[in-house]
């Protein structure tokens, strides 16, 4: 049998929950994406702390809440202790994500399902690859090989291809085809034929052909612009350091091109760094933008119409004019655009534009509605510093808290030298005998109680007598003098970083002054919350933006990667059962979609055996090249190596002849070109491509039939037996290589 491969859903099948599921292969057990909803409901997690423990290695994909959010609680709470991979943009957009996630709920609840310690311990961790970087596992892992590849969708998206034996497991969710203003589209296309692709269904039902770029940017913009002209404010609800960049382009790019005035603020708690960060990642983003910096080092991202915030003050002090405001969180559940849009809703002049579908049973999925409520009620809350006698309460109480700490800990000192026995504290001048000290003290007291008055330094009880720390040295010694190991003066990437930390635990440093005050801010406080009902009398708008592949996309790629088996995961009900029959159909005859915490089995059925080629062997076999590879023909009989190993031994007796066999796959458009550059006269007529006057090629045959296999195709060559016959055969023998 082929590598053993196990899918387990863990959150996100037959609905619009968080993505996380648990694949194991050959026994290694990695957790794919751990997200998390705007809701923060611990009950989502139940089924990943059951298996938590258990898991070997953790893979990101996107830096979103919805693919990480749930990490720093999983590590704390749930036993999760498992390295985690992901792209430097994932890596550094996730830390940020989480911050502003934090620091939105601090400021209106108690929240305590994680810290910002929390947060910083699980990202100090992680390992960061680049695109199409093979990293080979070691230990219970040995033998997997893992890469991220392009997904596009958000900044650093990935594609998780996982090797084992030869056989691919790709899991690929939320990617997008299309190329946009600063993301390549997806790389998923590349891959054929692999053993198991896991994918999503988010999109299913969404058949209409993509609007192009230009069009829905104008329809964008021009939305905009009637509410600014009307004098009205328009309020983007946004996430962290996602979708968000492709908006801020787009504005930057027709404020340039229209010179308009109009301010826009966008505003998060780690605004500025965000985008500190994003000019660094030119070459995670599109071709353009790369192209750009290194024609005319102009970064796309020194953003010269946008005002960064990171703070509501700072907005609350712009002038009272129509401007435009980006603010998390996309839900409107907590964070700047919540507050932000109890104010702006009764204005009809106003506009809430959304450019992404909000999550299920948040605000934003509310208004989303058609038609949309014409009131909501919302929860106001905010932070407050105590006073009075709550001040006074609350400093006895963490007086209180201190002094029963102290007292733990002398009792715990106590413990631990009594149970140090009689050598340790006879040896200690500092501490009283204790076979003397019943004649030294006053008789009143028994044997059973005794009060010990000590006036000075008292040591600690692990001490064995009053000294500095002494450490030896142990180092080796030559005949050259001390040994030295170069290791001790390299400095570590993961040294550099800590070193680099600041408040927060911002790996370089970067990290907004306000932002890192509020975490600073030791000030007693608590939370005051009220009920608001907001009549919506502003417009509400949604043009999308997401940034994931339509229907159609995804059901074009799926035939074109043609994988063995299927697996369909996050999407409603509806969508995830019509893209299983339309796969049962048009990919594959293996497709699957189980529910939470259902086992499948996706093992291929190939049978995969290693075997070892003996350097007898090798050493007649002639190679040809065939673009990066080099291929050869080979007749060998199966042996046995001395230590058992299946090794191909030269045949004992002459290899039977074999037909020759062609390698290699033409495309017309290109050998069009081809024969163009020889000189001959060359053109398409309907799908045949016509060689000079008389010989005609076509490609014959279906390219993929049921069961997702390429069909097979046959090139025919058509024509009288004339001079330019043979020599555009010979032109077409050319294009292959013959075995």
């Amino acid at each position: 049998m082929g590598t053993s491969v196990q899918v387990t859903p863990l959150c996100g099948v037959y609905n619009e929950n968080p993505l996380s599921y648990l694949v194991s292969v050959d026994g290694f057990n990695f957790l794919i994406d751990c997200g998390w909803n705007d809701l923060f409901d611990p009950s989502l997690l139940q089924p990943l702390s059951r298996v938590a423990s258990t898991i070997d290695a953790v893979l990101l994909s996107y830096p979103d809440t919805l693919h990480l959010g749930a990490l720093p609680y999983a590590m704390k709470q749930l036993g999760l202790s498992a390295p985690v991979y992901s792209t430097e943009p994932v890596f550094r957009l996730g830390l940020l994500t989480m911050y502003d996630q934090y620091l939105s709920r601090k400021q209106v609840s108690e929240f305590d399902l994680f810290t910002l310690d929390d947060i910083d311990s699980v990202f100090q961790n992680v390992t960061r690859l680049t695109y199409s970087q093979n990293y080979h596992l070691s230990g219970k892992g040995e033998g997997i090989v893992i890469a991220p590849h392009v997904a596009g969708h958000l900044l650093g998206g990935t594609v998780w291809k996982i090797t084992k034996d030869g056989e691919d497991v790709i899991y690929a969710v939320d990617f997008n085809r299309r190329k946009e203003k600063h993301l390549n589209g997806t790389v998923l296309e590349s891959f054929v034929r692999p053993a198991v692709l896991i994918t999503d269904a988010y999109n299913a039902l969404n058949n209409q052909p993509p609007r192009p770029q230009r069009e829905r940017d104008k329809d964008f913009v021009d939305t905009i612009s009637r509410t600014l002209e009307a004098g009205g404010n328009v309020l983007l609800p946004v996430d962290t350091a996602g979708r968000v960049l492709e908006l801020l382009l787009t504005l930057e790019e027709h404020w340039t091109l229209r010179s308009w005035n109009y301010p826009i603020f966008f505003l998060t708690y780690v605004a500025s760094s965000t985008i500190d960060y994003v000019k660094s990642f030119l070459e995670w983003m599109s071709d353009s933008i790369a192209k750009s910096f290194e024609t005319s080092r102009d970064n796309a991202f020194l953003l010269k119409h946008v005002t960064l915030l990171i703070s509501k003050s700072e907005l609350d002090k712009a002038p009272d004019a129509p401007k435009v405001v980006l603010a998390s969180m996309a839900s409107l559940e907590a964070g700047f655009s919540h507050d932000i849009f109890a104010e702006w809703a009764t204005d009809p002049r106003n506009l809430v534009l959304f450019t992404e579908r909000g999550q299920f049973g948040t605000l934003a999925r509310m208004l989303q509605a058609d038609p949309p409520p014409k009131a909501v009620k919302l929860t106001m809350s905010r932070r407050v510093p105590l006073v009075g006698e709550e001040l006074i309460a609350y400093e006895e109480e963490q007086n209180r808290k201190k002094e029963e700490a102290l007292k733990a800990s002398l009792v715990k000192e106590e413990e631990s030298k009594t149970s140090q026995g009689p050598d340790i504290i006879s040896s200690d001048p500092m501490v009283i005998d204790e076979e003397n000290k019943h004649t030294s003290l006053d008789g009143q007291c028994g044997s059973g109680y005794r009060d010990i008055l000590i006036d000075g330094f008292v040591p600690p009880s692990t001490s064995v007598a009053p000294m500095f720390p002494f450490y030896e040295n142990t180092s080796e010694w030559d005949d050259f003098g001390e040994v030295i190991n170069p290791d001790d003066y390299v400095i570590k990437d993961e040294d550099m970083d800590q070193g680099a930390m600041h408040v927060g635990g911002d790996m370089d440093g970067k990290f907004d002054e306000g932002a890192a005050s509020l975490m600073l801010d030791t000030t007693p406080s608590k939370v005051i919350s009220s009920e608001l009902t907001v009549h919506v009398k502003c417009a509400l708008v949604y043009i999308d933006y997401e940034g994931r592949s339509d229907g159609r996309s995804v059901k074009s790629i799926l035939a074109h990667v043609a994988p063995l088996k299927l697996v369909l995961v996050h999407g409603s009900a509806e969508a995830t059962e019509h893209l299983k029959q339309h796969s049962l159909k048009h990919v594959c005859p293996h497709v699957y979609a189980p529910q939470i915490e259902e086992t499948i089995d996706v093992t291929s059925d190939l049978c995969a055996y290693k075997v070892q080629l003996s350097e007898k062997l090798m050493s007649n076999v002639l190679f040809k090249k065939l673009g990066d590879y080099e291929i050869a023909w080979v007749d060998a009989e199966v042996g046995k190596t001395e230590n058992g190993m299946l090794s191909l031994l030269p045949m004992s007796t002459p290899p039977p002849p074999h037909k020759s066999v062609i390698v290699g796959d033409v495309k017309l458009a290109d050998f069009k070109q081809f024969l163009a550059g020889k000189g001959v006269k060359v053109e398409f007529v309907g799908k045949a491509l016509r060689c000079g006057e008389y010989v005609t090629i076509r490609k014959v045959g279906v390219t993929s039939q049921k069961g997702g296999g390429s069909g097979t195709q046959q090139i025919v060559i058509e024509g009288p037996l004339c001079e330019d016959y043979y020599k555009i055969r010979d032109y077409l023998y050319s294009q292959f290589y013959l075995l």
